[in-house]
């Protein structure tokens, strides 16, 4: 009777689809879940990169400095659109040339330990009397300088996914530049790079 009893149950399918969803499904969620976020987040990346094209194109024009705010108001605009409590930050670092982006001040290393030490000379590209990693000077910079226009964004998730996935937080953070030259509205203020000595 109890093997009957037994062999019926095990034949018994009725109940299995709820069991196996109910398995499945937080996997399923999360995973759904985690793919509609990360497309959030490449959109939102996407408007922050053309909004910020917009906005630099605006300010490379004679007179620009004198508009930040607004010129900043279009990328301010295209991201709280998408993400109403999203904080951004503006930065702009003008340079003399395109090759002097992202690059150190030039020094002879002569002591070969790859620090501009010991009295080692140097270019002083922007005039500061110091060895830079960054020759770049804070600014629109003027007539046919390129200037580093850069945002950073940091956002709430869209989906509260961070807490099922270990190393996530619940902000995401985006950070979007670019480089344009100003327009040649005048002459280039371009000083020779002076000559120092590192410390």
């Amino acid at each position: 009777m109890i093997r009957r009893l037994f062999n019926r149950l095990r034949r018994d399918q009725r109940g299995v689809s709820i069991i196996e969803f109910a398995l499945l499904a937080p996997t399923l969620m999360v995973m759904l879940f985690g793919l509609m976020d990360l497309a959030y987040s490449m959109y939102t990346s996407q408007m922050l990169q053309g909004s910020i094209q917009t906005a630099a194109r605006q300010a490379t024009m004679e007179g620009a400095a004198s508009n930040s705010a607004g010129i900043d108001g279009l990328v301010i605009t295209a991201v709280r659109t998408l993400s109403p409590n999203a904080t951004l930050t503006f930065s702009r670092t003008s340079y003399s040339s395109f090759t002097e982006v992202g690059r150190p001040e030039d020094y002879t290393d002569l002591n070969t330990n790859g620090t501009c030490d010991a009295n080692e000379p140097f270019e002083d590209a922007n005039g500061n009397g110091n060895w830079d990693l960054d020759p770049g000077q804070a600014g629109f910079g003027g007539a046919r300088d390129a200037v580093l226009y850069r945002v950073d964004v940091s956002y709430p998730r869209l989906f509260p996914i961070y807490a099922f996935i270990p190393g996530q937080s619940s902000t995401n953070s985006l950070s979007v530049s670019t480089v344009l030259r100003n327009q040649p509205y005048g002459q280039q203020d371009t000083a020779a790079p002076t000559l120092g000595n590192c410390a």
